[in-house]
């Protein structure tokens, strides 16, 4: 039988092409992450907070092998968190990566 958390987080990374599962939420933010890196780009995301759901946020750290938050998925590919995304905005590789996921 298949695992309802994995099936949720399966539907919830296929139906947005930024995904962000955080602390927090849009209109609350608890990291300043969001704003920091990918509200700056002006494409739609989706922020799931995770902290308040335990179950999902370890069935998230087993399947990406990233113990932290958040945890950001563009175009249903798991990116890291900000260790990750940081340097790669620094060299230019985000904005590539969400024009090719909006098809711009």
């Amino acid at each position: 039988m298949a695992d309802p958390i994995q099936e949720e987080i399966d539907k919830e990374v296929a139906t947005h092409k930024i995904l962000i599962y955080g602390k927090g939420t849009k209109q609350m933010p608890m990291c300043g992450f969001t704003r920091e890196t990918i509200d700056k780009y002006g494409y739609p995301f989706e922020l799931i907070d995770v902290l308040s759901q335990p179950t999902k946020r370890e069935a998230l750290a087993k399947m990406t092998n990233w113990p932290t938050l958040p945890k950001v998925f563009i175009d249903g590919q798991f990116y890291g968190d900000t260790d990750i995304l940081d340097p790669m905005a620094a060299k230019g590789e985000i904005e590539p990566l969400l024009k090719k996921a909006f098809g711009k």
